[in-house]
């Protein structure tokens, strides 16, 4: 399916939308004299930006009966299913069958070569059919179906804080939410205007797979895409600034996939201190120090992944008083309130945990209170499970080790090496472990994180027995299918209180 917006019709207000599924109409930008959108007219809830924080907000605010406009100057649908979530797994996915095969050659399985060429055209035309698709089906035919919404395409800025000027039109509003996510941060490197780069947004819309990648920075989108790109057949080094992969992450977890994507041949260096780039011919060079030694890089292509910045700086925050924080992220309390009455933020913009779920969520707090003041809606971020989909996948949900310390929890850990869990053993995917964090006195589950095959699948419970507040003994007792790699949270929940090696099978 590869609907596309097309000129669209302003005598008739519409963009005319096409699809296997027929022709249809999104009523977007009506004339002025119309009943929506026009200069005089105002709406319930004005929404600035279109993707998944976007659409969680508006279908919540419908649902209160609301009248929603909402500003999109870009494609619909925003990062996650354009440039991000969606077509970085789809790569992710598939480099994993790519290096799945190559490993059944080991138990000899020979239906799998690492060194046959890929099909580079029909996989990225195989990522571009998944987000034209999940576009039609979670943004395009929502937005048709929805009653009370309306969207108009263009560049949209507050000429104050109840006015919104777009098209050279005013729209007015008592509620907005700000929801316009954020761009990959560029670095100020000398030389970097020299060379030919990429950025998280632009890696994921390449057309072929480079000979050599230099990933600069050591985060989520560097592990992602660099074992990705690796699995592909590219030559990967990861330089990182500081002193360790992952920095927010728990130690032990970042320290293991370390290891295990040195393990596969990725080149890492930390404690990387960046002299200058070049541009050398058909190649990019990076100069840096490591160690108090200059080392010298060379790469066909260049990817920068030093984290992200608002998108704020042409919607005329100016205008409003809006605070913002030291790195330009706007400033919002437990209800996603900003500084200034009428105003919400969600999503990338605030700079919190910047990923789909937490926008969602954040999204549907905001439209609560604004909707619903009193309900007692809060943002709860120790209640969000996240996970790196890297191979094994890190999750993580509740406190760290760290920050249940901070919180004056009495903490008990305990780290269990998932070569424990039998299931492991019948994958073949023995690397990585679980931690959990517990409260001493009371047993009750403040934390997990870990590093395991079907990781992200796997902190949904731990997600569940966090908000249930349950206690290790709960998850210790509680049944689960065996053979399997979710029984690792049963197996790391047990060994609080005893020596899970003397386990047998299947034991209580």
């Amino acid at each position: 399916m590869d609907t596309e917006f097309v000129t669209p019709d302003f005598s008739q207000g519409v963009y005319w939308c096409h699809g296997k599924s027929g022709r249809f109409a999104v009523h977007v930008n009506r004339p002025v004299g119309s009943k929506r959108a026009d200069m005089n007219s105002t709406y319930d809830l004005i929404i600035l930006g279109s993707g998944s924080t976007a659409f969680a907000a508006a279908l919540r605010a419908t649902g209160y009966g609301a009248r929603v406009l909402m500003f999109e100057k870009s494609v619909l649908g925003g990062t996650c299913i354009n440039w991000g979530c969606i077509p970085s797994k789809t790569l992710i996915h598939a480099a994993l069958f790519r290096h799945e095969a190559h490993l059944g050659s080991r138990i000899g399985l020979n239906c799998g070569d690492n060194s046959h060429a890929i099909d580079a055209e029909r996989l990225f035309s195989h990522r571009d059919t998944v987000v034209t698709r999940l576009r039609q089906e979670r943004y395009l035919d929502v937005l048709s179906n929805m009653k009370g919404l309306d969207l108009v395409k263009g560049t949209a800025r507050f000429s104050d804080s109840h006015t919104i000027q777009c098209n050279g039109k005013d729209y007015r509003s008592e509620r907005f939410l700000i929801a316009t996510g954020g761009n990959p941060r560029i670095p100020d490197l000398p030389g970097l205007d020299k060379c030919s780069y990429f950025t998280s947004r632009s890696a994921l819309l390449l057309k072929n797979i480079p000979a050599s990648l230099v990933i600069v920075g050591g985060g989520v989108i560097a592990v992602e895409l660099g074992q990705m790109y690796h699995r592909l057949g590219c030559r990967v080094t990861i330089l990182e600034h500081g002193p360790r992969l992952l920095p927010t992450v728990e130690h032990e977890l970042a320290a293991s996939l370390e290891s295990i994507l040195k393990n596969e041949g990725i080149n890492i260096a930390t404690n990387v201190n960046f002299c200058s780039l070049d541009r050398l011919g058909e190649l990019n060079v990076i100069y840096a120090d490591i160690n108090d030694s200059r080392s010298e890089f060379t790469c066909e292509k260049l990817l920068l992944a030093v984290g992200t910045e608002p998108a704020t700086s042409v919607i005329g925050l100016d205008t409003t008083g809006v605070a913002l924080d030291g790195k330009g992220f706007i400033v919002t309390d437990k209800n996603m309130r900003c500084s200034v009455d009428g105003i919400w933020a969600a999503g990338d913009v605030v700079g919190k945990m910047m990923i789909a779920t937490v926008g969602a969520r954040e999204a549907v707090v905001a439209v609560d209170d604004m909707f619903n003041q009193g309900c007692g809606c809060a943002m709860d971020y120790l209640a969000a499970p996240m996970a790196i989909f890297t191979d094994p996948e890190i999750a993580m949900v509740g406190h760290s080790e760290a920050s249940a310390r901070l919180a004056g929890f009495d903490c008990i850990i305990n780290c269990m090496p998932v070569s424990a869990i039998p299931k492991a053993h019948v994958t073949g995917m023995t690397e990585g472990l679980i931690k959990m964090v517990a409260d001493r006195e009371s047993g009750r589950l403040l934390g997990v994180h870990l590093i395991c095959h079907r990781g992200a699948d796997m902190i949904n419970e731990a997600a569940l027995a966090l908000h249930m507040r349950a206690t290790v003994t709960d998850i210790a007792t509680t049944m689960h299918v065996y053979p399997s790699i979710g029984e690792g949270l049963k197996l790391c929940a047990q060994g609080f209180s005893r020596d899970i090696t003397r386990l047998s099978c299947c034991a209580e």
